[in-house]
């Protein structure tokens, strides 16, 4: 038999060294507003403010529809701005996470969360013309004329 040795393989490499921690590559203050994920954060902002006041502005006739858009639109608004304030105040370069990563999925999931909510927005405008019941004998449309406008503006 051949005399051991103490060690003949190498010891594993440091795992550190091939996974460096993340970088961010977004710009920090005013800056981010140069960029794609500003462009797109700063249209969030504005289109959920538009939004908010547009379904706010009706008589929401279909409250449980209404309210999912409301809620998206509100929360949405709100996240966008804490984003953004992120950025602007430089608390990303505090903040060890995957930046690129983070904005991907921030804009993925408000932008499904905005096409429910658009979905549902264009399903109550749908209902423009279906009677809707007052007492026993007078009949009104689910959305008036103004209302259905406001409602088209609020879908698109």
């Amino acid at each position: 038999m051949l005399p051991r040795e103490s060690s003949s393989m190498p010891p594993p490499p440091n795992p550190a060294a091939y996974f460096p921690p993340p970088r961010v590559t977004l710009p920090s203050g005013l800056e981010i507003l140069r960029t794609y994920s500003g462009a797109f954060i700063f249209l969030e902002i504005l289109f959920g403010t538009i939004v908010w006041i547009l379904v706010a502005s009706t008589q929401v006739p279909l409250p449980l529809l209404q309210g999912w858009v409301m809620f998206v639109a509100v929360t949405a608004w709100f996240l966008s701005v804490v984003f953004l304030c992120v950025f602007l105040f430089g608390y990303a370069n505090r903040i060890a996470v995957n930046w690129n990563q983070t904005d991907f999925l921030f804009h993925g999931a408000t932008f499904i969360f905005y096409f429910g909510a658009f979905l549902l927005q264009a399903a109550t405008t749908s209902l423009h013309h279906y009677p809707r019941r007052l007492n026993s004998t007078t009949y009104v449309k689910i959305l008036g004329d103004h209302e259905y406008n406001i409602s088209i503006a609020a879908s698109v």
